[in-house]
């Protein structure tokens, strides 16, 4: 039986102001079957969990425990990241998934008079937190290449900075000196990297934390460590912003993460050698679809995420995006400026990405 309030106006006279008004934000198609599809467009992993993060969902009596409420600060959790990163529990921050880190983040530093600084192609879930929490955005414009200039982020009065490191959707990786430059440029303001993709072949800026106050660094389990489905994410920086995003986090809800995912989190971070693992082959899948796309007569910007941002010969993006789908090959498509030409294709298995390359001989 359908909702009779789903097909509301958005004048419903229900609603607050500030709910009918908001834009939000629009995840990637997840099809109710995945039987007869191949689905490239949604950067999930295309391989299953660390084996030792899957062995805690079998563990004998782990039911009995969800009578109790888990713990509200993630200890084990948030001791495990830190000694991967050689940093002291004080400071990381868990949530549920890196958008929950991301939008605490954004309320905890971006919530000024100024406006917040992010480039204007880049993670679509910006501009929507900008809206939630009405926080001024002011984009800045990528080059004609997709790269960052980072002295266009030279303005004075700036609220903050956030931008993903790979960018998303393009996949290109600004250097750690870059990295600097902007925490420099900003030095009384937060700059918040999100390196969701980090782990597919760049540097992390999490060894500029102890040199850096104003320096936050995301994280996510859904791409490298293929945990998408249990929603996790954290933040990394100085003890002084992880105090303030619990300080957000205990004003809103101070039971996020459930204790299974506690468990099943620690056990994958822990396991290192399976994460170097997963993303050599991811990697290498990667190289190998660029070089046969490159072939085809594929524009494709330079990648070091777990997907590629690609423009096809011959014909639009959206023509091929649809003969893709015809074939039950399904990528990402965005028709918006600058960007309407290109799709974004995550990496799949072997197996997978030759179908769609053999999918775009035929085609074109």
């Amino acid at each position: 039986m359908s909702d009779p309030m789903s097909d509301q106006p958005r004048n419903n006279p229900f609603w607050s102001p500030a709910v009918a008004q908001l834009h939000p934000y629009v995840p990637g198609e997840q099809p109710k079957t995945t039987a007869r599809l191949i689905k490239l467009n949604t950067n999930e992993s295309p391989y299953p969990p660390s084996p030792k993060a899957q062995a805690v969902l079998t563990q004998d009596g782990l039911a009995r425990h969800l009578r109790l409420y888990p713990d509200p600060e993630s200890t084990e959790l948030c001791a495990t990241i830190a000694a991967q990163f050689d940093l002291k529990p004080e400071q990381v921050f868990v949530g549920n998934g890196s958008d929950e880190v991301l939008a605490h983040a954004f309320y905890s530093f971006f919530k000024r008079p100024e406006p917040l600084l992010f480039p204007d192609i880049t993670y679509s879930f910006y501009p929507v937190y900008c809206q939630f929490y009405e926080i001024e955005a002011r984009t800045l414009p990528l080059r004609n290449d997709f790269s960052i200039e980072v002295e266009d982020f030279a303005i004075e009065g700036a609220g903050g900075v956030i931008l993903p490191n790979p960018n998303a959707p393009t996949g290109r990786y600004l250097p750690l000196a870059d990295i600097e430059k902007l925490l420099r440029l900003h030095p009384s303001r937060v700059v918040v990297i999100d390196e969701a993709y980090i782990d597919f072949g760049g540097e992390s800026a999490v060894a500029l934390i102890n040199r850096y106050p104003n320096l936050l660094v995301t994280h996510t389990l859904s791409k490298s460590h293929a945990l998408a489905g249990l929603r996790l994410g954290y933040a990394m920086g100085q003890a002084h912003l992880i105090e303030a995003l619990n300080r957000a986090k205990n004003s809103f809800n101070s039971y996020p993460i459930d204790g299974i995912a506690q468990k099943v989190a620690t056990a994958a971070i822990a396991d290192r050698e399976w994460l170097a693992d997963n993303c050599a082959k991811v990697i290498a899948t990667r190289e190998w679809t660029c070089a046969e796309l490159a072939e085809l007569g594929f524009d494709i910007v330079p990648s070091t995420a777990n997907f590629i941002f690609a423009k096809p010969p011959k014909v639009s993006a959206e023509a091929l995006f649809l003969a893709l789908r015809e074939r039950n090959i399904i990528v990402r498509y965005f028709n918006k400026p600058r960007i309407s030409e290109y799709l974004r294709i995550s990496i799949g298995t072997d197996e997978e990405m030759g179908a769609l390359v053999a999918a775009c001989r035929e085609i074109l």
